[in-house]
């Protein structure tokens, strides 16, 4: 399965999520044919779905983020915060979308700020945020224009990169398709060109070109859709693990480029990472959220959808509640709470809010 195959989104609107709600018959009744534990709070009028056990309880709301009347989300596919709490939310953008805003602001409560970034329509992929000299910047993939580019939190743009020709390994015609980015202790982030030809480029904090790693392949050291990239700083020394989707694994490389070792368990098409502790978050496009132990062993597989019909291009109501279809991008909010995008062409943003053991 390759998120780069966009399905047409249909001409006529969604509809919101307070109208689904009500159309589609919210009740306990669909969550107890969905395998889920539902439980109805007083004066409440949908049911509580419970995803997980144990220390790993959440409950699920989807479609916590959605968007103003004027902008139709397209494929949900980044998600980042900043300091603040806001929310950063990157999305393709629906081809009858009034406005084209590829980026959507929320705080962190879920109110919907702001939008911009029009010139990611239709490539709105993988967003990170980092830190430098005390002031944050977002990092953005753009798959249809196939360039990775620098900005402020409100949009402007610092610099922007196309096809690292000074990397000596892309040939003319060569597909440079970038999808994530993880950011370096020393300063330097790294490139997956997951979409492309799978060679992952280092650069240092002036974007200045480092080295290149990676390749097509299945041995040890090469990757297939080299989806998402993460340094990963629970181990002793940082790592840097790889969604190496296509080969269904997780793969570690150390911070200049070797291969140390492959993560299999629990692992389906994952996408990208977050951490929080001890925990390692995987969005996995096989339609499961996994959370893995400082071990890498699994701790929690959420809202598995892997059993249903395929429901990507289906309309909203025909979801099933506290199951996923194509988890993209998960990020453990500042709070411990979760949220997740899917490549879904009408888009979906879901809230999994921690519960107490």
């Amino acid at each position: 399965m390759n998120d780069t195959q966009l399905h047409e989104r249909p001409g006529k609107r969604e509809i919101t999520r307070r109208e689904w709600m009500a159309r589609a018959g919210f009740t306990a009744v669909s969550v107890a044919l969905a395998g889920l534990s539902g439980t109805m709070a007083e004066g409440d009028a949908a049911p509580k779905i419970v995803l997980g056990e144990g220390s790993h309880r959440y409950e699920c709301v989807h479609d916590w983020l959605t968007p103003p009347d004027n902008i139709h989300w397209g494929d949900t596919q980044g998600v980042a915060q900043d300091a603040k709490g806001n929310i950063y939310i990157s999305h393709t953008v629906a081809a009858d979308s009034p406005k084209g805003d590829a980026i959507l602001v929320f705080d962190r409560h879920g109110k919907y700020l702001n939008s911009w970034g029009e010139r990611f329509k239709g490539g709105g992929h993988g967003l990170d945020l980092r830190r430098e000299s005390g002031v944050e910047y977002l990092y953005h993939c753009d798959t249809a224009h196939r360039n990775v580019v620098k900005t402020t939190l409100d949009g402007k743009t610092v610099w922007e990169k196309g096809v690292p020709t000074e990397a000596g390994v892309y040939k003319p015609g060569d597909p440079y398709i970038p999808t994530n980015i993880a950011f370096g202790p020393n300063g330097d982030f790294y490139v997956t060109d997951g979409y492309g030809s799978d060679w992952i480029t280092r650069y240092n904090i002036k974007g200045e070109f480092v080295q290149v790693f990676g390749g097509k392949g299945k041995e040890p050291g090469k990757v297939l859709q080299a989806h998402g990239i993460w340094v990963d700083t629970r181990p002793r020394e940082p790592l840097l693990v790889v969604a190496d989707r296509a080969n269904n694994r997780l793969q570690y490389f150390t911070l200049d480029g070797k291969h140390v070792k492959f993560v299999t368990e629990g692992m389906r098409q994952p996408c990208h990472f977050s951490i929080l502790g001890d925990m390692l978050l995987v969005p996995d496009l096989h339609s499961v959220v996994t959370i893995l132990d400082g071990e890498n062993r699994v701790m929690a597989q959420l809202g598995d959808g892997a059993s249903l019909p395929e429901l990507r291009g289906h309309a909203r109501n025909e979801f099933v509640p506290g199951k996923f279809i194509h988890p993209h991008s998960a990020k453990f909010l500042h709070n411990g709470d979760i949220l997740v995008v899917e490549w879904v062409p009408i888009g979906r943003v879901t809230l999994l809010r921690k519960l107490k053991a």
